[in-house]
């Protein structure tokens, strides 16, 4: 073996360095760990922090580049994007990388894509946009390579169908994506220009041409990628790295990989990786080093696409996407059936992962996870399907197996490796042992359910049927079939061969299917643990059946013409299947946005306030050059910290070690122990919970301990590797529902002034009513609030005992608080800094100041500096997210829908700690009186169990209580027999109702816009005719329902007293501070507008130009005192009052010279009247603290949308075809903001109400940890018409400038999609009624529909044995 060995590594020629650039810049690295991705080292090593950690798994695309590599025999570059989280470093050699800074920047000037992105208003908090533009400018690369037509002018060669895909893989928690989707359309060359949205290029009305002229240019000759000429010259195949440690190595044949593995036969495989895009770690969360790498990239055998007459055959290190383009392209088998069949499974293909993992994850290597780790591969179940053959080679033995075989073996070994894989060419006659007939029909159709339906997004069960038939005298008999399944809760893909031999031989009718779908149910079986196993087996029967059912019932006139020997039998089934298109929706609809409207009115009378201007900073967030708190360069001896946390709801921590041992670079462990002051993780006035657990944790995710390391992943791994020893002895079992909360009277007590009052006499009410509901019960779950950047903070020690912090956080000035009284220092030593925040949502208000505190503390002690970057498994599983709740009613009502009395009790689950759950109350009791209830009695108790504490999260409590309200509006419709819209009109509030039930919050009667947002609404959105065109619809559709809801929303919301500061400095340019925080609600746009109006009633010359003088700063707890918190809806306006108070006082010293001066002068300039200020001394610096006095304290809220959805009853898969909101507010600041507002909240509702669920073991620890298992809304989950209506109403003479919040109340709108998709399945069980034979009054009238309503819950109400009901009532009449 020594001898053999030597030869080996003779046989490896090692090089010492690794040479690639990153926008143009040359790099050469000689030393490099093999396990570096290629973010680490761009955010590490390099200036261009546009590339973002959010998810680490590959599956948000805020880490994505441009990857270029050069072909030197084609001499071509090829570019593609990918995801740096996944990429190895060491695999780039000598490829070109573009980020987004390298796609344009503020120096060498913006791209073009950067500039759309600003004026189409496509940026909030910036976060996601780096990634989203490169995601776009990959797409508008590739398609000016095509040999496509020349585009019009200003248009690139792609379509709007491929510029909305383009960024379907990139997720965003701000925008709601209507606006991405526009800027990314704008290029396309098929564009329908009035069907993009708000921007502030152009005006309405405009003509296309004016509006092309207005859109930054763009030259589509220009788009391709640079890559640069040194780098050609450093083309190499082969070459190895080898590193302290660890090798890197580049095989170019099979026999120097063979030889490779041999090296690691006594290691069992265990210390060697084999690479080809390394995308796996992203789903099995790999945290192993290895002492070897093998880079399977340079394998001619491994990278082979060959085509012949038997098929095609795919090496396994061939990327996915390079599989699809293989299995697309135009070649002998054009005018082949099979032809069909490559073109189907690339389709399919395309549905996996994102873009960016599809180009460097390969085929072999999905396989292999596939076979090894069972994972739930779409590729091996449409393979599998048709016939597809591996090739393996174990040392010198070569096997060809079928890929069942593969999948059926043991773990393949680790010194086999997968060569190939051959997908055959198919023709009819799927037997090759029967002789073609000449009449037959390939037929061949790939399926999968899955929460997204582009991709992104594992599957619940995916399918593939292969199949041949023919005409025969009674109908079409199935001459053959190939039926695959997979991703359904099994160890791998399966053919059904049971069933597969039933139907064979057989001709298609009902009772075929029916048997055929009762033995499929019983084959299709998932394993035991498995989520949702019922939904999973019923998904399998529904896909059979939309293959097959198309083939029953064939028309006699058909069959005699066949019999009379026409042959029409391609014809037949080919006619058959079209009809097909229109009985089910997954064909039939398009998957992404059709069009989208907002209407604004902007306004002139306080110009520039209340002007759509762009959102301040929007080019640099494009261009990722906007810095957050992770961007700001790593001080020299920098370390980095993680958090260990419970894993236990309620236990005593005796010690931690880590397991095999302290891992490298740990440099310290900080807990309680260490604390010099009070131990304090928060201290607001919304309470104080620990930051660390004395002896007891008291719930999962409760911090137990700090681990300090040199790098953040050094001080991840150690983290993941500790073990904490737990002791229960003498403890209470654990509080982990509310119910358990009630039977231990384990309540927060809500201090008076908190609790609302009730509202009139329910007694009274309730005997008034003609018809009761007693007792009815509804519960919520949390929601997480995904911000896109994670929890972070930076932490340096100062001279004089002092410590500045870095934080993302809604709250500097309770996080100051909390780090002084932690570290028992004079709130004068410690300075707080946020200037940006990427994503908060109200999960960075209370939840940030602990990961602050810890990163103080740690510095602190260590007197070194600290930071944090937290991964999003850990956020995850300690962020508690939106409060959940369980809800009884009782609720009286007359016979015409007036609801009389209404009374609520209400569990809240608050978590270990108080946070700001003592509110919940009353910011639930605001929109639950949104409706008329007569009288509304109810008891909120907030429970206080052994879970992390729930947080703030856009529309905390409102959100809830606008599901309550409509659940029970829906149950009191549904028990009348009327339509809920009916229930809803008469239950409106008439001003004296609204009077009644807000006291002094009703304003004017002026005020009160609701009535007639409700009435324009239901004409701008023809409401009325489209709930009797879906009537038709339903009628004519038997697997597709529609269904519409109109609903109101009362928001009430409250201002806080709230800081400015303005300065003028020498030159004329403008200094603000604020007390609120920019979190991409376009709070700093407001306020610099604001400063540019208050500043101009000057009244002098250039005042004009004061917008583009302005510039806000970053809150600093030092500077700008008694900040606040940001959240609630009203800091924007809060802050733009702070700042006019400021302005007016500027303004008021600069009026006393201004008349000085003019008595000199015509006429005085800006620029001169700052600088005889400076001159004679006047003050130009103004402080103040805006107090909201007792008449404009609280206000109300109005809008209301309509929601049209369609669901498929095979599935349970919803579609959201058309939103129409009305929202008022009040005088908008900036339409363009707040149109942005409306648009993010609501879809970010619609997560909640649809799609995200939060799920937690028996002990509470969360199950959905990432990207993977947490599902937010994408571009192709939205609504595909969104339209949206900013009513100017102006009556607000208490409001700042008549302005009105936007941030929030828009989010409980979404509610209407919830009861759109309640009314559709109610008619899919009218339906069902009528199959069983039973009169369709007999059909339950009311449901609870639960919350999230995800594609289980919609089909499991529609009936999991729908089809066969379906197919047992098409047999019995007959």
């Amino acid at each position: 073996m020594g001898e053999e060995a030597t030869e080996i590594r003779k046989e490896i020629i090692s090089s010492s360095s690794l040479v690639f650039a990153v926008n143009d810049q040359r790099f050469e690295l000689s030393n490099v760990d093999p396990s570096t991705t290629l973010l680490e080292f761009l955010r590490s090593q390099t200036p261009f922090k546009s590339v973002k950690l959010s998810c680490g798994e590959g599956g948000c695309g805020a880490c994505v580049v441009l990857l270029s590599k050069y072909d030197p025999v084609l001499d071509q570059v090829e570019d593609f994007t990918v995801s740096s989280c996944l990429t190895l470093l060491c695999s780039v050699k000598g490829c070109s990388i573009t980020t987004a800074e390298g796609v344009g920047n503020s120096k060498a000037g913006f791209h073009t894509i950067q500039e759309r992105f600003a004026g189409f208003h496509a940026s909030q908090c910036g976060f996601c946009t780096p990634g989203m533009c490169v995601s776009f400018f990959s797409a508008l690369v590739n398609a000016d390579k095509t040999n496509r037509p020349e585009p019009p002018p200003g248009f690139s060669k792609l379509t709007v169908s491929e510029a909305e895909k383009a960024i379907a893989g990139n997720l965003c928690r701000c925008t709601g994506y209507r606006p991405i989707a526009d800027a990314c359309k704008s290029f396309a060359a098929d564009v329908d220009m009035e069907d993009l949205g708000l921007n502030s290029f152009w005006k309405k009305g405009e003509s296309d041409e004016v509006k092309l002229s207005r859109l930054p240019p763009y030259i589509h000759s220009n788009a391709s990628s640079r890559f640069p000429e040194f780098l050609k010259t450093e083309i190499k195949a082969g070459a190895n790295l080898i590193s302290e440690g660890h090798r890197w190595y580049r095989p170019i044949s099979v026999q120097q990989l063979q030889n490779l593995l041999k090296m690691d036969e006594n290691n069992d495989g265990t210390s060697t990786k084999l690479v080809v895009g390394n995308t796996g770690t992203g789903y099995s969360k790999e945290f192993q080093c290895y002492e070897r790498y093998i880079d399977l990239k340079y394998i001619p055998e491994l990278s082979i696409i060959r085509n012949d007459l038997t098929g095609i055959e795919i090496g396994a290190a061939v990327t996915i996407s390079k599989a699809i383009q293989a299995l697309k392209e135009e070649n002998e088998y054009e005018f082949h059936q099979g032809k069909m069949v490559f073109k189907k499974i690339a389709d399919h293909m395309e549905k996996i992962a994102t873009a960016f993992i599809r180009n460097s994850g390969s085929v072999g290597g999905n396989l292999i996870m596939a076979q090894r780790k069972q994972f739930p591969s779409d590729i091996a179940t449409i393979l599998l399907s048709v016939g597809t053959l591996v090739n393996i080679i174990t040392g010198q033995k070569l096997e060809k197996l079928t890929l069942e075989e593969f999948l059926d073996m043991p773990p393949l070994h680790s010194r086999s490796v997968l060569l190939s894989i051959k997908i055959p060419l198919w023709k009819s006659g799927i037997n090759k042992d029967i002789s073609s007939q000449t009449d037959a029909k390939l037929l061949f159709e790939t399926y999968r359910a899955a929460p997204r339906p582009l991709g992104n997004a594992l599957p619940y069960l995916n399918a593939a049927f292969l199949a041949e038939v023919s005409l025969c005298s009674t109908g079409v008999m199935l001459d053959d079939c190939q039926l695959a399944f997979g991703s359904y809760g099994t160890k791998h893909s399966i053919r059904a061969r049971q069933v597969e031999e039933f139907l064979t031989g057989k001709v298609l009718s009902a009772g075929v299917l029916y048997e055929a779908t009762k033995l499929l149910g019983a084959t299709i079986t998932p394993e035991d643990g498995t989520s949702n196993p019922s939904y999973r087996s019923s998904l399998a029967v529904g896909f059979l059946f939309e293959f097959l059912s198309p083939l029953v019932d064939t028309p006699a006139e058909i069959l005699r013409g066949w019999l009379n020997g026409y042959n029409g039998a391609e014809w037949f089934i080919d006619s058959k299947v079209k009809q097909n298109n229109g009985q089910f929706d997954e064909i039939k609809l398009p998957t992404l946005l059709s069009s989208a409207k907002q209407v604004i009115q902007a306004s002139k009378e306080y110009c520039p306030v209340g002007e759509p201007i762009p959102k301040t900073g929007a080019a640099i967030q494009a261009s990722g050059e906007a810095v957050y708190v992770d961007d700001i360069p790593s001080p020299k001896n920098c370390l980095h910290g993680a958090f260990l946390y419970s894993t236990e709801p309620l236990a005593r921590v005796k010690g931690i070690k880590f397991n095999p041992g302290l891992p490298d670079g740990v440099t310290a462990l900080i807990t309680v122990k260490d604390i010099p002051g009070e131990n304090l993780g928060v201290s607001c006035i919304f309470g104080e919970e620990p930051l660390y657990a004395d002896e007891v944790a008291q719930c999962i995710g409760d911090r137990i301990a700090f681990v300090v390391a040199d790098t953040q992943k050094h001080a991840d791994l150690a983290a993941e590797h500790a073990v904490i020893d737990y002791d229960k002895e003498n403890l209470e079992s654990p509080i982990l529902s509310v119910e358990e909360a009630v039977e231990r009277c384990s309540f927060f007590e809500v201090p008076p002034f908190l609790c609302p009052e009730q509202v009139g006499d329910f007694s009274k009410g309730m005997a008034e009513a003609d018809h009761q509901i007693l007792n009815a019960e509804l519960k919520l779950g949390s929601q997480y609030y995904f911000y896109m950047e994670l929890q972070t903070a930076l932490a340096m020690p100062d001279e004089d005992n002092c410590i500045v912090v870095y934080t993302s956080n809604q709250s500097p000035e309770y996080a100051h608080d909390t780090i002084a009284k932690c570290l028992g220092l004079p709130g004068h030593n410690v300075r707080v800094i946020t200037r940006r925040v990427g994503g908060g949502f109200g999960g960075k208000a209370i939840k940030s100041i602990p990961v602050a505190t810890a990163c103080a503390l740690a510095a602190y002690k260590l007197q070194r500096p600290v930071r944090i970057y937290m991964n999003r498994k850990t956020d995850m599983i300690m962020a508690g997210g939106r409060h959940p709740m369980k809800i009884t009613y009782s609720v009286g009502f007359k016979s015409n829908g007036k609801i009389t009395a209404l009374k609520l009790d209400i569990l809240i689950d608050a978590g270990i700690y108080t946070d700001v759950s003592l509110y919940m109350p009353e910011l639930m009791v605001g929109t639950l009186k949104k409706y008329d209830w007569g009288a509304l009695s109810f008891d909120i108790k907030v429970c206080k169990t052994n879970l992390p504490s729930r947080s703030s999260m856009r529309a905390p409590g409102a959100l809830q209580a606008s599901f309550i309200t409509e659940a029970i509006v829906e149950h009191v419709a549904s028990t009348l027999s009327i339509e809920p819209d009916s229930v809803r009109n008469i239950n409106l509030h008439t001003y004296n109702s609204l009077n009644f039930f807000y006291k002094n919050n009703a304003g004017e009667p002026l005020e009160y816009t609701l009535p007639s947002i409700w009435d324009n609404l239901a004409t701008s959105s023809s409401f009325y005719r489209r709930t009797e065109m879906i009537k038709e619809f339903n009628r004519s559709n038997k697997w597709r329902k529609r269904g519409i809801s109109r609903v109101p929303t009362v928001h009430e919301v409250a201002l806080r007293p709230t800081p400015g500061k303005v300065s003028i400095l020498k030159d004329g340019s403008i200094v603000v501070e604020v007390g609120g925080v920019e979190l991409g609600q376009g709070l700093w746009t407001k306020v610099k507008q604001m400063t540019a109006y208050a500043l101009s009633l000057i009244q002098c010359g250039g005042t004009e130009e004061l917008l583009e003088k302005v510039r806000v700063i970053q809150a600093d707890t030092l500077s700008l005192i008694q900040g606040g918190t940001t959240g609630g809806s009203t800091t924007s306006e809060s802050s733009c009052e702070a700042v006019r108070l400021c302005c007016n006082v500027l303004v008021e010293r600069l009026n006393v010279l201004k008349e000085r001066l003019l008595k000199q002068m015509a006429s005085v300039g800006w620029g001169t009247l700052i600088t005889q200020a400076y001159l004679s001394s006047v003050n130009l610096s103004a402080s103040s603290l805006f107090i909201p006095g007792i008449s404009s304290t609280s206000y109300l809220n109005y809008g209301a949308a309509v929601s049209e959805v369609e669901i498929n009853l095979l599935t349970g898969e919803t579609t959201i075809l058309r939103t129409d909101i009305i929202y008022d507010c009040g005088q908008s600041l900036n339409p363009a903001v707040d149109s942005g507002q409306i648009e993010g909240a609501y879809v970010q509702g619609i997560g909640f109400f649809m799609l995200e669920e939060y799920p937690t073991n028996s002990n509470g620890l969360v199950i959905a940890n990432g990207t993977w298992t947490y599902k937010i809304p994408t571009v192709d989950t939205i609504p595909k018409q969104f339209n949206v209506e900013i009513l100017n109403s102006g009556h607000h003479q208490n409001r700042v400038l008549s302005s009105k919040a936007s941030g929030e109340p828009p989010l409980t709108l979404a509610v209407s999609v919830h009861c759109a998709t309640r009314a559709a399945i109610l008619e899919a069980r009218r339906q069902l009624v009528s199959w069983n034979g039973l009169d369709e009054s007999n059909a339950a009238k009311f449901l609870q529909l639960k919350v999230p309503a995800t594609m289980p819950v919609v089909k499991e109400l529609c009936g999991l044995d729908s089809i066969q009901k379906f197919l047992q009532w098409t047999m019995g009449s007959k």
